[in-house]
Formats: C-alpha cells, structure tokens, sequence
C-alpha cells in the first residue's frame, strides 16, 4: 500500500504552532483563573477572618482593661509584684556588710592599747575601708593596730564547701595623725586608717566567714609595737662545729 503525504511540510509545521499556541493560551487562562481564585481567597480572609478576628480581640483587650481598672490601688500592686520578681537578682548580688562588726571585734586590740573608733566608711567600689579613730596609748596603739589587721585572715567556705583562707588587708596606710583631747580632758591620739579588703569578706558566695590573727603564732604587745624587720627565725647548728 502506497500513502501520499498530500499536506505540504509548511501546512504541518502551521498546525503544530496553532497547537502549541493553544496550549500556551489555555494555559495562561487557567492561571490566571487560579491567580484571580486566590485573590479573590485573600480578599474575602482579610476583609472578613481579619475583621472578625480583630473585632474579637479589641473585645478581649476591652474586657481585660475593664478588669484591670476594677483593680483597687492597680499601681502599687503592679509595682511590687515588679519589685518582688527583682528580689532574687538583689539578694544575689547583696553584699553582707554586717560582717564588718566581726572584722572589729578581731582586730580591735585589748586593753592597754584601746583604740577608739569614730568613723568607719565602706567604699564597695573601691573595696577599700576607713577607720577614724583614737588611741589613749598613742603611737604604740596605733601601730599595734596596724600590725593586728596586717596579720588577720579571712577564713570562709566556698560555693563547693571548700575551706579557703585569704589575707584579709592589703595597702594598709595610716594618715591625718594629731593630738587631740578626749571628752574626758585625756590626751589622745587621733589616725585615720585606710585597707584594701579582700572581696571575699562581704561577698555572699563566701559561707562561714570568720577572721583570725595569725602573725607567726605571736600577739604579744612587745611584738606588735616593734618593727617586724628585726625578728628572724633562729640559725642553725653547724654539723661538727662546737
């Protein structure tokens, strides 16, 4: 059987564009069909959900503040239930001042050499604590003093139980020194002061805080009222000398 192709190339090259042209024109509808469907979707959530939703929580919000204003004294409980979620983070970072009375109650020295205390200031940024005072035995009680708070330490318990013991002063300096009259008529000298403090003795993560005096096992007055540069630990025997 013999076929004869009585269409001529160009008419078939023609029906395949008119094809593929209406495939690209049905295809563009139906897009823009689809495009004008979620439009249309868009429209209709945002003019109608939208509202409705809004409408719904404007209401809420309305009720809520009608409820808030129904609050007697609303301020003052809003501000301390503000205060009190602060109270952990305050307390956390409190420093535990009072421990300054221990810290006296040490490194006062006893009778004879009474010092007398008429100011104290601490100043936490600087770490650093004042003493103006005054002492009936003169120079010898100040510097008695001075030696007792050299040799203090400061004895505490870490985070981990752990026992730790640091010096409790470093940059120990007295000044502003004078003669002066107590309320007594007495002669009596006036000093100020001044120690760096270490952080641990107000820093609430130290536990068990306590202060000791330890100048090489000796507190007597006629050590502490001399220079400490004349004290030496006693020499050795030399082997087979007599």
């Amino acid at each position: 059987m013999i076929e004869i192709n009585l269409v001529p190339d160009i008419k078939q090259e023609l029906l395949r564009a008119q094809i593929i042209r209406a495939r690209v024109i049905f295809g563009s509808v139906a897009i823009g069909i689809v495009s004008v469907a979620v439009v249309i979707l868009l429209v209709i959530y945002v003019f109608t959900f939208q509202t409705v939703r809004s409408g719904l929580a404007d209401a809420s919000i309305e009720q809520g503040s009608d409820k808030l204003a129904a609050v007697t004294d609303l301020t003052k409980t809003l501000t301390i239930q503000n205060q009190l979620t602060k109270i952990s983070v305050l307390n956390s970072d409190k420093k535990i001042d009072s421990r300054i009375f221990d810290v006296l109650n040490a490194i006062i020295p006893p009778s004879p050499n009474n010092i007398q205390i008429s100011n104290l200031a601490i100043n936490s940024s600087l770490e650093l604590i004042t003493i103006d005072g005054q002492a009936a035995n003169s120079y010898a009680a100040v510097e008695i003093f001075k030696k007792t708070i050299e040799g203090a330490v400061l004895r505490y318990t870490d985070l981990n139980d752990a026992p730790q013991e640091v010096p409790l002063a470093s940059d120990i300096s007295t000044s502003n020194t004078s003669y002066g009259e107590d309320t007594t008529g007495a002669k009596v000298l006036r000093f100020t002061l001044s120690f760096v403090y270490a952080p641990e003795l107000f820093s609430p993560a130290s536990k068990g805080v306590s202060v000791a005096i330890t100048i090489d096992g000796n507190v007597t007055d006629s050590y502490l009222g001399v220079p400490k540069s004349i004290f030496a630990d006693r020499a050795t025997d030399i082997t087979g000398v007599n």
